[in-house]
């Protein structure tokens, strides 16, 4: 059993226009009380969710192809996630671990170490939040190493802190009127096939090669703490970097003593069919950061690595106050001990399949379609004016509002704002992931 018996029907059913009523009394409530800045997607509220139905205050029941940004991977309401944390949090809800520590939060960091690739000694610190994750896997590296400068690429995407904003590349939302920024953060190159100039087949090695001459000429190796990545890049519109581009990367951190940090938040803990995405190339990273899928929908995150990089930072310089929150730990061994039993590796490679050769069919009749692309159930296509490679966020906007209303709840992305993501959750019934499949090519049927 994966989840709980309040877990909706799993079945598309739109009863009322979307958003329904209800969900518009409310949205006129959030209006009043929540900051302006606190957007959404889609002002339907959630009544209960599970397996791959969302279902609203109304009645609706959408199919869930974005699991609270990759959050709900194993549903979100999965069966033992519920129980341990249920049982946790009649034990007691927090303590800090600071100050009385409790087996939870070792259990989680034993996981992470048997999980992570590499077979060298490894710690944790955990934190609340992907955001938090990074911005501390940047602090051990520069109390590790002794230096500044961090390394960052074009469309990725780290956080909302000063510090992760400064990281993020994208502008609007994100950065925008809120600067400064902190400083010693310097942007190069990625391997982005679809975009790169020369063609795809030249991509990684030029794209290495731009990197790392300006990380040499413009920072200088000796001065860099970290280098940060993104494995599958997100928010810049899932991009997989060109094979080849992230063991270079690696191999020049290593060769000049640089803290290499794989940001796994997204696209960690079997979303991409491996239990992390830098597997693929066989990358061992010295810093791996997770939260989203780690805690089936409850707020956790980590930085985990290599022990005696771990161990740089002074007694004290690492934690808060919920870092680690006991109930959030006991929502993690539930969610990875679900990811185990029900293998969600496999799961989200038998999404793949189901995926990719639908949505390149329908691409075949849509050429506003440019790419396909992603791995596992992190899935995207980038739209474009056909005949161009032009983005085409108006579009993409159009898409997404149409797939709304006919009951699919799909996120948009990409730096450019043209992107579609697909991150369904990896316990979705095959004939929901294919009747959601039918109305993304209704949608495109109807706009074309």
């Amino acid at each position: 059993m994966t989840s709980t018996s309040s877990t909706p029907a799993q079945e598309r059913r739109v009863v009322t226009a979307i958003p329904g009523p209800k969900s518009q009394e409310l949205h006129a409530r959030k209006q009043a009380a929540v900051a302006d800045g606190v957007g959404n997607v889609l002002p339907v509220y959630v009544r209960r969710a599970g397996g791959g139905v969302v279902e609203d205050v109304d009645g609706n029941h959408l199919i869930d192809f974005g699991s609270g940004i990759a959050v709900t991977s194993v549903g979100a309401s999965a069966e033992a996630v519920v129980r341990e944390a249920t049982a946790q949090l009649a034990d007691f809800t927090h303590t800090c671990f600071m100050v009385t520590p409790y087996e939870g939060y070792v259990k989680v960091a034993e996981e992470l170490a048997a999980l992570t690739p590499g077979d060298h000694a490894k710690k944790s610190a955990l934190f609340n939040s992907g955001a938090e994750a990074v911005e501390n896997a940047v602090k051990i590296a520069r109390a590790h190493t002794g230096r500044q400068a961090v390394v960052v690429f074009d469309h990725g995407y780290h956080g909302r802190t000063n510090l992760t904003m400064a990281l993020t590349s994208k502008s609007m939302p994100y950065k925008h009127s809120f600067g400064p920024f902190a400083p010693e953060v310097y942007r190069v190159p990625v391997a982005y096939p679809y975009r790169w100039l020369t063609g795809p087949e030249n991509c990684a090695e030029e794209a290495a090669a731009q990197a790392i001459d300006q990380i040499s000429k413009q920072v200088g190796a000796e001065n860099v703490a970290a280098i940060v990545i993104e494995p599958v890049l997100g928010e810049g519109g899932f991009i997989e970097p060109a094979k080849g581009f992230l063991p270079r990367i690696a191999e020049f951190a290593k060769a000049n003593g640089i803290v290499f940090v794989a940001d796994e938040i997204q696209s960690g803990f079997c979303r991409t069919g491996q239990w992390f995405a830098c597997e693929d190339e066989g990358i061992v990273p010295d810093l791996i950061t997770t939260a989203k899928g780690i805690a089936g929908g409850l707020p956790l995150a980590a930085v985990t690595g290599r022990a005696e990089i771990m161990d740089a930072a002074h007694a004290g310089g690492l934690g808060g106050t919920y870092g680690g929150n006991p109930v959030a730990c006991a929502g993690a061994l539930g969610a990875i001990a679900t990811m185990r039993e029900l293998d969600l590796n496999a799961k989200a490679k038998r999404i793949e399949e189901i995926m990719k050769p639908r949505l390149a069919k329908i691409a075949e009749n849509h050429p506003a379609i440019g790419d396909v692309r992603g791995r596992g159930a992190m899935i995207a296509i980038e739209l474009v004016k056909p005949g161009t490679k032009e983005p085409d966020a108006e579009l993409t906007g159009k898409v997404a509002k149409a797939c709304h209303q006919a009951g699919l709840l799909i996120l948009t992305t990409g730096t450019y704002g043209n992107v579609i993501r697909f991150l369904p959750p990896l316990v979705i019934g095959e004939e929901l992931l294919g009747e959601g499949l039918d109305v993304l090519e209704s949608a495109f049927a109807e706009l074309a």
